[in-house]
């Protein structure tokens, strides 16, 4: 089944009645489930789960007439797709060497993700056109970027949403009776991989660096899957600072045009910064659009991210104030670069968002004495690891390890900042938090920072990377009550 080409309205007509399989009851199934049963399709759920919570999501997705099929082994060799199913959803998780989505590419069932599904569904509006999308991916970031952009176009009095990976599954902004005239999207590598035909109207890669290698298999397939965001006639927005993602701009077949966002002073056709200001002299002629200290927290990556996230509010159309008013009323999210508390003049910052190299380095160069927490579950390869401790070793005064894969971060410290001080904390339960802080807050002096940007992932020890800096944050208050 295609129907991409015959728009909104003739791929919706197409649905009904086509048996169709939706593989997942993650965050973005369900939606797409219940969405493609509303078009009148036939819908089939697989999942692997067997526990109650995903028979209570199986009993809601049946009230809306969709079977769903538990305890199904999608990813080994037996794996089948349901009988006469024309049309494959799958959900950003599955790989696509998963057995299932590979049985169905060989007998020719076209396999599409949830963002394809929203964006050829997406709502004509009232005036006649259709639904925007300013589209947003990279290593990291995304998130802020896709917020910042959001409250721009707020500010503009434009009635939008963040949607996407950031949490709103775009299926169900795309289905919202009340259309969204303009949505701002975060898009993940696993998303974009299952894309063909979505065409946002300007998109920013905002960095690429080596993550989720397991899925994509190497480096060059991951920034791959992410240069697709630069579609034909999209408005390509990238970072200047970043090699790979000017390459992708560069590698893009037809852009509508190229804009490149930097730190430093920008040039034709740029957006950057000028002294204490972001200077927009791509969409105006050297127009300042907010002052960096307009920024929260004006830490270097946020204010790239801001830069991002003005070109693609200003590709909209959105005016200069509206960068600035949307900036102060951005409301940074938790576990990114937060200020917990100042402790005997030593501030304690979380960052335990910054689950891998790119991020870390990123957050480490925001301060320029730093007590290191870092460790967990780390996926990377040991050269980024390397690469990292070697970029920001100047800065460091003492690490401190925690987590499973504590020691490669010793052997890469040993290996390029030996003399700087390393204390491990063995065990993998929460309360290791407390000692970490206590020996942080022992190692400090007034001006330092201790920053918790693990460079790995949180599932050794915590829930998830919210709970590991909820963890940090509450060992910090007791050393302070403790003080």
């Amino acid at each position: 089944m295609s129907g991409a080409a015959a728009g909104p309205a003739g791929f919706a007509r197409s649905l009904a009645g086509q048996q169709v399989c939706v593989t997942g009851l993650g965050v973005s199934g369900p939606p797409a489930a219940r969405l493609l049963a509303g078009l009148g399709a036939r819908v089939t759920v697989l999942d692997s789960g067997t526990g109650p919570d995903a028979a209570a999501l199986a009993d809601g997705l049946a009230e809306s007439g969709v079977r769903v099929l538990l305890g199904q082994a999608q990813a080994g060799p037996d794996a089948t797709i349901p009988a006469g199913t024309s049309l494959v959803v799958t959900t950003p998780g599955w790989r696509p060497d998963t057995p299932l989505l590979v049985a169905a590419a060989r007998a020719g069932i076209p396999v599409i993700g949830d963002v394809e599904l929203a964006w050829r569904i997406r709502p004509v509006l009232p005036g006649g056109g259709r639904q925007q999308w300013l589209a947003v991916t990279g290593t990291n970031g995304k998130t802020t970027t896709v917020r910042m952009v959001a409250a721009m176009l707020a500010a503009a009095g434009y009635r939008s949403i963040a949607a996407g990976n950031v949490g709103t599954s775009i299926v169900t902004v795309a289905a919202d009776p009340e259309p969204y005239p303009v949505v701002a999207v975060e898009l993940s590598s696993f998303q974009l991989h299952w894309s063909s035909t979505v065409r946002p109207l300007a998109a920013a890669i905002l960095n690429v660096a080596g993550h989720h290698l397991d899925w994509h298999g190497d480096i060059e397939s991951y920034a791959a899957d992410k240069g697709k965001i630069f579609a034909d006639g999209t408005i390509a927005i990238c970072n200047g600072d970043d090699a790979r993602s000017s390459a992708l701009a560069a590698a893009a077949a037809s852009p509508a045009r190229v804009v490149t966002f930097r730190l430093g002073e920008p040039g034709p056709g740029e957006i950057g910064v000028t002294g204490d200001a972001l200077v927009d002299r791509a969409f105006g002629d050297g127009v300042r659009l907010a002052g960096v200290a307009d920024v929260r927290p004006a830490a270097p990556h946020n204010v790239a991210d801001a830069l991002a996230a003005a070109a693609l509010a200003r590709a909209y159309g959105a005016p200069a104030a509206a960068v600035q008013g949307g900036l102060a009323a951005f409301e940074p999210e938790p576990h990114r670069i937060s200020l917990v508390a100042q402790v005997g003049g030593v501030d304690y910052v979380d960052d335990s968002k910054a689950s891998n190299p790119h991020a870390a380095a990123a957050s480490l160069a925001a301060f320029p004495s730093v007590i290191w927490v870092a460790g967990g579950l780390f996926k990377g390869a040991d050269e980024d690891l390397d690469a990292l401790v070697r970029a920001v070793a100047p800065r460091l005064r003492a690490v401190l390890l925690l987590g499973a894969d504590r020691d490669r971060f010793r052997q890469a410290v040993t290996r390029h900042a030996a003399d700087i001080p390393v204390i491990e904390a063995a065990g993998t339960d929460t309360g290791v938090m407390d000692l970490v802080v206590g020996e942080a807050a022992r190692l400090a002096r007034p001006g330092d920072t201790v920053l918790l940007a693990p460079a790995a992932q949180s599932f050794d020890m915590f829930r998830d990377y919210p709970a590991r800096g909820a963890a940090f944050a509450a060992a910090v208050a007791r050393l302070a009550a403790a003080r």
